[in-house]
């Protein structure tokens, strides 16, 4: 078992965890809504994604945005998952990423949609 994200505690009234199916797809949240900077021991974690909210949208961004969102993924996620297909979708101040991954340890495909309003 592993810490559920974020950090709850449960109906018992103890640390909220979680199974590794669910814990990867924390991990990728993670990546990708954290901004370089934010973690005081790994000031180079994150993607910096949200950020990217804020420029005009276009063609351009919605590339840079994908590979920015996959290398970030495989960087910091590598050697738990490969990236299948990333989708990023921008809508007023709604961002959705969609992420097609497989898990190594069970090879196992998986596709999460997360979202975020900036």
């Amino acid at each position: 078992m592993n810490l559920d994200f974020p950090f709850h505690i449960d109906g018992r009234g103890r640390t909220a965890t979680t199974g590794d199916d669910d814990h990867v797809r924390d991990l990728i949240e993670q990546v990708l809504f954290t901004s370089p900077g934010e973690r005081v021991n790994r000031p180079d974690f994150g993607s910096g994604l949200r950020q990217l909210t804020f420029a005009p949208n276009s063609a351009e961004l919605a590339a840079t945005t994908r590979l920015l969102v996959q290398s970030n993924l495989q960087r910091w996620l590598g050697d738990l998952i490969d990236v299948i297909d990333v989708t990023v979708a921008q809508e007023d101040a709604l961002l959705r990423v969609t992420v097609q991954y497989r898990v190594r340890r069970t090879q196992e495909s998986r596709t999460a949609t997360f979202s975020r309003e900036t």
